[in-house]
Order: C-alpha cells, then sequence, then structure tokens
C-alpha cells in the first residue's frame, strides 16, 4: 500500500507541474505568438503486480525484484547466511533459512574456518505488508533447505552437519522434534497430502520418507549420487529426485516408494560443464517439471506424464540453482549465484529476457503477489 501511496502522489506532482508549465507558456499579449507544443513526457516503466523475492547468501538479505521493469526495488537484511526460501501457506510471510556457519566450497579445508556462530541459524520470518523481520524460528543448526506442511503449522528443516531433520512448531517457533536421517541431508519436500516428507541425504544417496504423524523414518529409498531435491506431481503418486553428480532425475513411485525409472540429462554443446541437475519446480499445470542444472548453465524440461526430457534452455546465467514460475506458467526465474543475477525466460520460446544484477550470491527466489 506504501508503494501505491507514492506513485499516486508523484502522479499528483507530475501533473501540476506539467500544468504550471502549461500555464507560463501561454500566448503572450505582447508578441501575440505561440510557442510549440511541448513534447510528451516519455511513459514510465510498467511495474507487474508480482515481485521475486531472492535470497542472498553472502548479502545477508532477501533482494526485492520487480519482474515487470527488471529493476531491484528494496533489500530486506535478514541475518547470516540466507538460503533457502518460501511462501508461507497464507501468502502473507517469507520464511528464510539462516545460518551461522561459515562457508565452505567443495575442497575447503573446514578446520581452518572461523567458528560457527550458532545464535544465528533460524528461519527469519518476514511481514509481506512491510517488508520487515518480525520474528526469528528456531531451526536446529545450520539450516538449509526446509518446506512447510499443508496446513502452515510445521516447518521441516535439513540440518546438514547434525544429520537431522528439526521439526518446527509454528505457533511456538521452537523446534519440537529432531529426526535422524542420512548424512548430510540437503532438499526437504512435503508431499502433497501432507502425509509424508522426502529428504535428500547427499552423503548416503538415498531420500529418507518421514511419517509426519509418528515423525519417524518409514524408507529409505536409495538414489543416484549426490541427490539434491524433491519435486512432487501434482497428485502427489510421483517424485522426481535430481542426482547432481550423475547428471540425471530419478522418478521414484511414492506409493512403492521405489525408484522406478531415470531420466538422463545429456551434455549440450557449449555448455561449461555436464549437466548438474539440482533445485525443481512444477509447472502450475501440473505438466512439466523445470530443474536447474547448475553449473551447465542451463534448466531442464521434463514431461510430467511421459517421464522424458522434454528440452533443455541454456544460457539462463552462471550455476543456476534456485528456480521458480510465474503464476500463469509463463515466465522462469533462476538465482544464478556465482554471476550475481536473476534470469527472467519466456517458458515458451526458451528464451532469455532479461538478466536482473543484485549483487552478492543470489541462492533461492520464490514469486508473490505484490503487497
Amino acid at each position: 500500500m506504501r508503494n501505491v501511496t507514492r506513485q499516486s502522489a508523484l502522479a499528483l506532482v507530475c501533473v501540476t507541474v506539467v500544468i504550471g508549465a502549461c500555464e507560463r507558456s501561454s500566448p503572450s499579449s505582447t508578441t501575440g505568438t505561440t510557442p510549440p507544443a511541448a513534447s510528451p513526457a516519455p511513459a514510465p516503466a510498467l511495474s507487474s503486480g508480482v515481485r521475486l523475492y531472492v535470497s542472498d547468501e553472502t548479502g545477508g538479505s532477501v533482494v526485492v525484484i520487480d519482474p515487470g521493469t527488471g529493476q531491484v526495488v528494496e533489500r530486506i537484511a535478514v541475518g547470516k547466511r540466507p538460503r533457502g526460501i518460501r511462501l508461507s501457506r497464507d501468502g502473507k510471510e517469507l520464511l528464510v533459512a539462516l545460518s551461522g556457519s561459515p562457508i565452505a566450497g567443495p575442497g575447503v579445508d573446514e578446520s581452518k574456518l572461523p567458528p560457527a556462530d550458532r545464535a544465528a541459524d533460524g528461519i527469519g520470518v518476514v511481514d509481506l505488508g512491510t517488508h520487515k523481520l518480525t520474528r526469528t524460528f528456531q531451526s536446529g543448526q545450520d539450516p538449509e533447505v526446509f518446506d512447510i506442511s499443508p496446513d502452515g503449522k510445521t516447518i521441516y528443516v535439513s540440518n546438514e552437519d547434525a544429520a537431522q531433520v528439526s521439526v518446527v512448531e509454528v505457533a511456538s517457533g521452537n523446534v519440537v522434534q529432531r529426526i535422524s536421517v542420512g548424512e548430510e541431508p540437503e532438499g526437504v519436500t512435503v508431499s502433497p497430502d501432507g502425509g509424508t516428507v522426502y529428504v535428500t541425504c547427499e552423503a548416503t544417496n538415498d531420500v529418507a520418507v518421514i511419517d509426519t504423524k509418528t515423525q519417524k523414518v518409514l524408507a529409505r529409498i536409495k538414489t543416484g549420487p549426490r541427490p539434491r531435491s524433491v519435486t512432487f506431481s501434482k497428485d502427489g503418486a510421483t517424485a522426481f529426485v535430481t542426482s547432481e553428480t550423475a547428471a540425471h532425475v530419478g522418478v521414484i513411485d511414492a506409493r512403492k516408494r521405489t525408484v522406478d525409472s531415470k531420466i538422463e540429462i545429456p551434455a549440450t554443446e557449449g555448455t561449461p560443464t555436464v549437466p548438474r541437475p539440482m533445485g525443481g519446480t512444477l509447472s502450475p499445470d501440473g505438466q512439466q517439471v523445470f530443474i536447474s542444472l547448475g553449473r551447465a548453465g542451463s534448466v531442464a524440461v521434463i514431461d510430467v506424464a511421459s517421464r522424458k526430457l522434454l528440452r533443455t534452455i541454456e544460457g539462463v546465467g552462471t550455476r543456476p540453482w534456485g528456480i521458480a514460475l510465474s503464476a500463469d506458467g509463463s515466465k522462469l526465474y533462476t538465482a544464478n549465484g556465482p554471476s550475481g543475477d536473476v534470469a527472467i525466460v519466456d517458458v515458451a520460446t526458451g528464451k532469455v529476457e532479461k538478466k536482473i544484477a543484485t549483487g552478492g550470491s543470489p541462492w533461492g527466489v520464490v514469486v508473490a503477489a505484490r503487497k
């Protein structure tokens, strides 16, 4: 509402200035001449009705982007190392995982890193009406990815160093249970019916399936190496699991809890590396799954019904990870960490329309209606 008020006020000022200029430029009674008509002012850039919210891991903020104008409109300070990011189920709040663990890339000697700041760990809650951080939930140590139950009452958080999932009660903001899973848990996705939580475990190459009623592990499903994320079909019958270092997506029968098949993602000429499947998102109509391919700088598009690769979208940015779609499915958004930008892609053509510089290290992205 504040933005609407400012825009209305600005419009009134502009109208007043134009009218005043016209009055001052009226024909002179002494000269009898009429000055040439003034050129019309350029039309302002159109603002869209949505905003992109992008977690900036190294900048300690959530970057707010207007995709209509392609501009960064705000930065919301949230805390250390914001990564996983989701909307609350009612769409009124933004939740973001915050971590006090120092950044440690592949091959880094962790013994030489500074000590972790465990007081910085948590799930930050941002009010989308005010864009203010209103509170921080407990999360367990070094939270990276999380998901929310369909009723919005419970958050499930992966704690990589502890090989656990923390269960957070939204009403109190406290961890009410910790569940041991495989080593290095990463991706967390609640099934559409809310009955189970799938957690990818990178070091043990499997997915832990948690029963949300008993909070116990029901099954462990073997996957390809380094599983990163899980995307369910709309009916919850199928789960697509990315395997980063195997360049394929595993297809899980969620009822049998077995791997049915795998979808190979072949290398494409001109890409920096072989595909490294990472994040995933389902199209609004439920017909396609979009998978970010990390250092390959591309996105794979998979048909849900046939379980086949339809195409790849190339050149979206450097190491896209976080990925999201517009409400109508016409635009794709990727968060590209090393290149410090967000790509806007036309889904129909696969063309990158804009790359919006954010600075820092964009990690995750979500789309929300403008408040």
